[in-house]
């Protein structure tokens, strides 16, 4: 039987998903030197701004109109899980909660019963380039949870487990693991209402950063209905238990067989997305996930009529001083900063 059960180009975004997976975007911008608003110091002509999605000059703007970002919008019903490799995010949210995070910090947001918040990236370097990588995957609630309490979690990159694995020539492998055991490894704990916080879930997310022509093996996943998909966004060329499969492609292999990666003359970046499905209906709208359409239309009248709790931060974008480091401010006071 072969390794790989599907394979998919990555188009620019979103990527396709698996349940128990929703949406999952790669962000990837050479943003320049910031002006005095932390915006780009760079003229935004010829930008649809508010929907600027285009990469013009190496960047995008999104919905942001001074500062690059995504102004305040809601969730209900499922998380959001944010993994800012380069640059940073500005945190808001209705509850009252506000953070900054990035370079290799994740923001793991259940939205549950209801939450809007903002996600800006404030360009704080005025003298030099501010290039911004991140993902944003999008995991399904279980329908007992969909209505939980909104909690976010942060697990700043001081305390994300970390491996670098040697093949027999020395060539390494390294691993950064966001949630999930692997190799008998446990990550950090995910939220309590998350998928991943079932005992039986077999959630997990990571990312490799493969050297050339080395060699290594991904294990097999704790059960035989896990799903697994390897997103291969950066190298040459990549070989998986004997199949050469060309980069910008997701990968669906089995996950109740170890997977042996071979990389080809670059380095190889991978994205690698696992779970047991949730298995259940899904309705979505826009930024809404329920299991059925009447779910649909009451999380649209809940809205309209509450706001989630309404945005006590007057402007849609708001950011934190540009001198402001890394940290966490709760909804109930408690502040967190890195290690």
């Amino acid at each position: 039987m072969s390794t790989i059960l599907n394979l998919q180009a990555l188009g620019n975004t979103p990527w396709p998903t698996i349940d128990p997976f929703l949406f999952c975007v790669h962000h990837n911008d050479a943003y320049p030197r910031g002006n005095g608003q932390m915006g780009p110091d760079a003229a935004l002509t010829g930008r649809n701004l508010g929907q600027d999605f285009a990469g013009k000059d190496g960047w995008n703007m999104y919905h942001g109109e001074k500062v690059p970002g995504f102004p305040a919008h809601p969730h209900r019903g499922f998380e959001t899980v944010t993994i800012v490799r380069k640059g940073l995010i500005d945190h808001s949210d209705s509850l009252g909660a506000i953070a900054r995070f990035g370079g290799g910090d994740v923001q793991w947001l259940t939205a549950g019963r209801g939450i809007v918040h903002c996600e800006m990236f404030p360009l704080v370097k005025a003298d030099a380039p501010n290039p911004t990588e991140l993902f944003q995957i999008w995991l399904n609630l279980p329908a007992k949870n969909k209505m939980a309490e909104p909690h976010f979690t942060m697990l700043w990159n001081e305390n994300i487990p970390r491996f670098t694995r040697l093949d027999a020539a020395g060539r390494t492998t390294e691993q950064v693991c966001i949630t999930g055991t692997w190799d008998h490894t446990p990550s950090l704990t995910p939220p309590p209402d998350s998928w991943a916080s079932e005992p039986d879930s077999d959630l997990g997310i990571c990312t490799l950063k493969i050297a050339p022509h080395a060699q290594w093996t991904l294990s097999p996943a704790a059960h035989a209905s896990t799903r697994r998909q390897l997103y291969f966004f950066a190298g040459t060329s990549l070989t998986l238990n004997g199949r050469v499969v060309e980069p910008n492609h997701a990968i669906e292999v089995r996950a109740d067989e170890s997977v042996e990666l071979v990389n080809g003359v670059t380095t190889a970046e991978l994205l690698v997305l696992q779970g047991r499905p949730i298995a259940e209906p899904v309705a979505q709208y826009g930024p809404f996930v329920m299991n059925t359409t009447a779910e649909i239309q009451q999380t649209i009248d809940d809205y309209r009529r509450t706001q989630f709790g309404g945005w006590p931060w007057g402007p849609s974008d708001p950011t934190h001083p540009r001198d402001k480091g890394r940290f966490a401010r709760h909804a109930d006071g408690r502040i967190q900063t890195p290690a």
